[in-house]
């Protein structure tokens, strides 16, 4: 059931569009989940931003509000086609997260939205890697994604929507410390917020 539901959700926007609104209103909805990772760090409009594994560019249209250089990176040519369409201001570039095709030291700010749980272990130390090389000197690395519930009350939706929609790479993430993994890289972690009763995580990472 869960690869039916996943598969469809990604087949047809709108399902997709409506799964994401429905779970977005644990934190005041979509527009406060999409911001929530964006608070309090200083962005212009010439800030050079990548929204990594930007899908069909629902936060892409987020940052196009904070900055005109935003750029958009996903292995699937099928969402880059619908991002393009939803933010038709951003650049997009199809590649792998894990081994970007971008040079060293070209983002002031790398933002993801919900992507890294759908990673391996060894993916994901590659992906923090890769963020790490492509930040300039200073730049902020922030993202949203699920976390162990600290409330028991919030197991049993997070539970439900992981085992309809998820892989077990999201129950892998669940006992990965994020914040341990990037200080492993290098990063300096300067928030990590939790909300929905800890099932949701949001961290800014600075690279030194």
């Amino acid at each position: 059931m869960a690869t039916i539901l996943r598969t469809l959700s990604y087949q047809y926007q709108w399902l997709y569009d409506t799964i994401s609104r429905l779970a977005a209103l644990c934190v005041g909805g979509e527009t406060c989940f999409r911001n929530l990772p964006l608070q309090g760090l200083q962005i212009e409009k010439n800030t050079a931003i990548l929204d990594l594994c930007c899908g069909a560019g629902q936060t892409t249209g987020v940052l196009l509000a904070y900055s005109d250089q935003v750029t958009g990176l996903d292995i699937s040519p099928v969402a880059l086609a619908r991002a393009a369409r939803n933010a038709p201001q951003a650049q997009y570039i199809e590649g792998l997260a894990q081994k970007m095709p971008l040079a060293d030291h070209s983002f002031d700010l790398v933002h993801t939205s919900a992507a890294l749980h759908e990673m391996n272990l060894l993916e994901l130390q590659q992906i923090l890697q890769e963020v790490y090389r492509i930040l300039k000197p200073g730049g902020v690395f922030t993202l949203t994604d699920f976390h162990q519930p600290s409330n028991w009350l919030f197991w049993p939706p997070l539970a439900l929507f992981m085992w309809l929609f998820e892989t077990e790479t999201a129950w892998q993430l669940l006992n990965t410390d994020l914040v341990e993994q990037l200080k492993s890289v290098g990063f300096q972690v300067s928030s990590h917020q939790l909300y929905a009763g800890g099932s949701l995580q949001v961290i800014q990472a600075r690279k030194e």
